[in-house]
């Protein structure tokens, strides 16, 4: 059972406050996962936005929980958790000595977690006041948010901030993604099934295909995006991590360095893009207006209120992981911003049969598919080839096995990846947080894609309610290969 714990929130009258940690702690109190005795902290500028702070944050819960979730007693009870506090993240006043007053009123070995939900330009200076306020205690961890700097060498002068106040143990940088309660199951499906452990290798696998899409535009989100893109917002964490976990060698042990260490090898191994291999490897794009379900959206240019950019909206690359395992393997990333479908997923694409032993009237042998569905539905699916059963010919057609995962654990458990992480910060379990060696070995493989694109090239543009550009296409095309996309014959 998780001991009595402090979270400040820095930035909690934010969205991601609003939207995701408040609605994520509530799920908690409501599946009795928050201790009693602890203290949820929400940090504001002002002191009239302290005293409006709690029916603001009541008022975000009714918008942003699912149907059913929220009700009133609950509500009642989990505002008592909430203590908002007004604090200048950048500022030495006197009220960072009322946070330590609030925080040193109770037990001093209690756990204290620092969410900086705030951009990551100012993680250093709200580590150097928590020094400076003698707020970090030993039982003190900070979580901070992706993406963290713009290239390798901000993100290292930000982790060297950060580490002057705390040890890397306490640094917690979290990626949303890695807390899905599907992804913690692929590990569970690769390293407890010998059926898909001795299949997961170049000698049965033709490829694999890691997507994240998403029909939203900029949101509120427009001068933040503009300066980094699809690439860093994106590729750089998300699936960057996916990719390893997909294609890391078993650890000896689930815990926390180990499973790191074996990530950290996929990052090492992956093939370096530099130069031509960029241009050859590497799509981007950038979305014009167009229809997303029977609606006419403005393009990238026209939310942004700009007359030009060279943003990417969209990114596809073609990876390799030169090690034994995956040799010759592509591995195929895509991401892009108001695209056809929400989908996040994880495609691996088996070889065909070495022997056909059918004749052609048959129809045809597809090969083996495995999919795992992150959002907007958890699902883990299998294709196989089976005998139609509708006539006495022999006829083949693809069947899929299919798990609905919210279906068989609709027991008013709710999958929420920040609810999962933020306990396990409390809880002191890195196990699903990032090391600072894995941002450095990520820099290093994206910097390169970042230094070409800024020589050379513009994004190549697609309409907003598609799949990408043509090119995106084409990049698989050359292999033999095509896209998986949700929803359509493929």
């Amino acid at each position: 059972m998780l001991n009595p714990f402090d979270i400040v929130i820095f930035g909690g009258g934010g969205d991601l406050a609003l939207r995701k940690l408040l609605p994520a702690m509530y799920r908690a109190y409501q599946e009795g996962n928050l201790p009693e005795g602890s203290r949820i902290l929400p940090t504001v500028r002002e002191e009239s936005k302290k005293n409006e702070y709690v029916e603001n944050a009541g008022k975000a819960l009714k918008e942003h929980l699912g149907q059913g979730e929220y009700n009133e007693a609950d509500w009642n009870e989990f505002s008592q958790y909430l203590v908002p506090v007004v604090v200048n993240v950048t500022d030495a006043d006197n009220n960072w000595d009322i946070l330590r007053d609030i925080l040193e009123q109770d037990d001093k070995d209690k756990s204290r977690v620092f969410y900086l939900s705030l951009p990551p330009a100012v993680y250093g200076k709200c580590c150097e006041l928590l020094s400076q306020k003698s707020l970090i205690s030993k039982n003190s961890r900070v979580v901070v948010e992706k993406p963290i700097g713009y290239c390798g060498d901000s993100a290292e002068e930000i982790n060297a901030k950060i580490a002057e106040y705390f040890e890397e143990e306490q640094i917690f940088r979290i990626d949303h993604y890695l807390g899905k309660e599907t992804v913690q199951n692929l590990m569970a499906l690769r390293f407890s099934n010998v059926l898909f452990e001795n299949l997961w290798d170049a000698k049965t696998i033709d490829n694999i295909q890691i997507s994240i899409s998403e029909t939203v535009g900029l949101e509120s989100r427009a001068g933040f995006y503009d300066k980094a893109g699809a690439l860093r917002d994106m590729v750089q964490n998300h699936l960057l991590q996916l990719l390893c976990l997909v294609a890391m060698e078993s650890p000896h042990k689930l815990n926390a360095n180990r499973i790191r260490n074996e990530k950290l090898k996929v990052l090492e191994a992956l093939r370096p893009l530099t130069d031509e291999l960029v241009d050859e490897n590497v799509v981007r794009g950038q979305y014009v207006p167009g229809d997303l379900n029977g609606n006419l959206v403005p393009g990238y240019l026209e939310e942004l209120g700009e007359g030009s950019s060279t943003t990417e909206t969209f990114v596809a690359i073609r990876a390799h992981i030169d090690n034994w395992r995956w040799s010759g393997v592509p591995f195929y990333l895509r991401t892009g911003k108001r695209m056809k479908q929400r989908c996040a997923e994880i495609v691996v694409e088996y070889k065909p049969v070495s022997h056909n032993v059918y004749d052609d009237t048959v129809g045809p042998i597809l090969p083996n598919r495995l999919i795992i569905r992150l959002q907007p539905e958890e699902s883990i699916q299998l294709t196989l080839m089976s005998k139609r059963l509708d006539n006495l010919e022999m006829q083949l057609e693809p069947v899929t096995l299919n798990i609905e995962l919210s279906e068989k654990y609709s027991n008013g458990f709710h999958s929420d990846a920040y609810k999962r992480l933020m306990l396990d910060a409390a809880a002191n379990n890195p196990s699903l947080f990032i090391h600072r060696d894995e941002v450095r070995q990520a820099w290093k493989w994206i910097d390169p894609i970042i230094a070409r694109w800024q020589e050379k090239g513009t994004p190549a543009l697609y309409r907003a309610g598609s799949w990408g550009p043509e090119s995106a296409d084409e990049l698989l095309e050359e292999k033999g290969h095509a896209w998986f996309n949700v929803g359509e014959k493929n």
